[in-house]
């Protein structure tokens, strides 16, 4: 039986052809309708700055930080540090948090009518702790059950990547990585694991090295089917064998 377009509603985004291709062959993320659907990074709701505007007031005020630190802005190590660390805010660490920066999300039609498991491992990814804005180093291990709709295997790594460019913890970041993908591709059969090193436990306070974290999130038939969830966690590699670093 050919797969047939999921309806609207349930909790999913609203979808519009990619152009070129009818309903019945592809169909784009309306991106800004869904992350409006998406447990949300905690945000001022004051207008945004465009970015050339943020870069400078940003190195404005990392330039009064190691002033009051003690700094030498005068020395040739130091004096571009205020707008390297600008650039990277904006254009780099944090960029995950400007909408336009989220990936063209094109989704096909399932023609080859696979229907088993798809699952991506070790999906590597650097975020930045909200609490310390110190690194968070991890990897992300995704998977789905293919219906009616299957989607670019780079496309996966794309998200996880905008949702970790930005302040981030990692209960949040894998929440909102699982409900993305479980809107692009119109199903509930989602599963997210992410394993992570966080620097603000490796490098300052308890100081441990080898701590790495894991959370989860699943939905759907990886919810309610203890053997496909137990396959599900077999392919992935053990916590201590991950390499983060």
């Amino acid at each position: 039986m050919s797969p047939t377009f999921p309806p609207s509603g349930g909790g999913h985004a609203n979808w519009s052809p990619a152009p070129g291709h009818t309903r019945s062959e592809a169909y784009q993320a309306d991106v800004q309708e869904l992350l409006t659907r998406i447990t949300p990074t905690p945000m001022s709701g004051h207008p945004s700055m465009d970015p050339e505007t943020a870069k400078a007031e940003i190195a404005k005020r990392h330039r009064e930080i190691m002033e009051i630190l003690g700094l030498n802005l005068e020395d040739d190590s130091l004096s571009g540090t205020p707008d390297r660390v600008a650039k990277m805010y904006v254009d780099e660490i944090f960029r995950g948090l400007r909408n336009d920066e989220f990936p063209k999300i094109t989704v096909v039609e399932n023609k080859m009518r696979y229907d088993e498991m798809l699952i991506e491992v070790n999906i590597t990814f650097n975020s930045t702790c909200e609490h310390h804005f110190l690194p968070i180093m991890g990897k992300a291990h995704v998977a789905y059950l293919c219906k009616g709709w299957v989607l670019g295997l780079s496309k996966f790594n794309r998200v996880v990547d905008f949702f970790a460019k930005r302040p981030q913890v990692q209960e949040r970041a894998t929440v909102q990585i699982h409900e993305a993908l479980s809107q692009i591709l119109r199903t509930d059969d989602v599963a997210v694991v992410v394993d992570a090193l966080h620097c603000c436990v490796k490098t300052r306070g308890i100081g441990d090295e080898g701590t790495i974290t894991r959370t989860s999130r699943l939905s759907g038939n990886f919810l309610s089917n203890p053997s496909l969830r137990t396959e599900f966690f077999s392919a992935l590699p053990q916590p201590h064998t991950v390499h983060l670093i």
